[in-house]
C-alpha cells in the first residue's frame, strides 16, 4: 500500500508520526506521505517535525516516509503563495483539501488548488470538467478516498476522471489507527467507486510514479 494522505497529532490525528509509521508498516504499507493540516499558521512548525521524523525513518531503505502537508481551508486567492511557500518549506507531496460534500469548503478552492499545481486533489467533491481538464493540463492527481463522509462523491469523482482522462489515487485520509487500509481494501475502494481492474492497475501505476517523482 501506498498512501499519500495521512494525519498525525501535529494537527488532528490520534498518534505521533513514529507510531502512524509503525501501524502502516504492519498492515503492509511500503510507503507513505504524513501530510498534516496547515495553513499560514502553522506550516513551518508542522513540516519541520515530519521532515525531522522522515529523515530518521528513511534511514530503513525497506519503507519511504514523504514530508507533505494538506493545505486546509485557505481562501482561494491565497493557494497560489500557499503552495509555493509548502514546497519552497520541503513539502515533497502538497495535498489541496478540496471542496468535500462533508465540509463547508469555499467555492473556487478546487480550481485554485490545481491551477496551484498541487500534487493531488483531495476529496474533491463534485468535480467538474472545467475542474477536470485543468487537472491533465496540470498533472493534478485526484484522490479517492476510504473516509467517511469525504467518500460520499467518490463514484462522481471516478466517472468524471475516467471520462476526462484524469489520474486518479487512492488514499485513506488517515486520522486514527483504525483508518489505515490494506491493498486489498483500497482496491475494493476502487470498484465501489465504479472503477474496474485496469483502472485499479492504473491507480497503482499512478501511486508508483508520485512516489519517484517525490523522491
Amino acid at each position: 500500500m501506498i498512501d499519500f494522505h495521512t494525519h498525525s497529532l501535529l494537527s488532528d490525528g490520534a498518534l505521533i508520526p513514529s507510531e502512524l509509521v509503525r501501524r502502516a508498516r504492519v498492515m503492509g504499507y511500503t510507503a507513505m506521505a504524513i501530510t498534516d493540516h496547515a495553513d499560514e499558521s502553522n506550516i513551518e512548525q508542522v513540516l519541520k517535525q515530519i521532515i525531522k521524523v522522515s529523515a530518521l525513518v528513511n534511514r530503513d531503505k525497506g519503507f519511504r516516509l514523504i514530508p507533505g502537508v494538506e493545505l486546509t481551508h485557505i481562501p482561494p486567492r491565497r493557494i497560489p503563495l500557499m503552495v509555493k511557500n509548502a514546497r519552497a518549506l520541503g513539502a515533497r507531496i502538497v495535498i489541496g483539501h478540496g471542496e468535500t460534500l462533508a465540509e463547508p469548503v469555499e467555492a473556487g478552492t478546487n480550481m485554485a488548488y490545481i491551477k496551484a499545481g498541487v500534487d493531488i486533489l483531495a476529496h474533491p467533491g463534485l468535480v467538474t470538467e472545467e475542474e477536470c481538464r485543468a487537472a491533465v493540463k496540470k498533472s493534478v492527481r485526484f484522490e479517492i478516498t476510504s473516509r467517511g463522509g469525504h467518500n460520499a462523491s467518490n463514484g462522481h469523482v471516478a466517472r468524471m476522471c475516467k471520462e476526462f482522462g484524469v489520474r486518479m489515487v487512492v488514499n485513506t485520509d488517515s486520522h486514527s489507527p483504525g483508518d489505515l487500509i490494506t491493498d486489498e481494501k483500497a482496491d475494493k475502494i476502487a470498484l465501489g467507486a465504479g472503477l474496474d481492474n485496469a483502472d485499479i492497475r492504473r491507480i497503482r501505476e499512478n501511486a508508483r510514479e508520485l512516489l519517484k517523482k517525490a523522491y
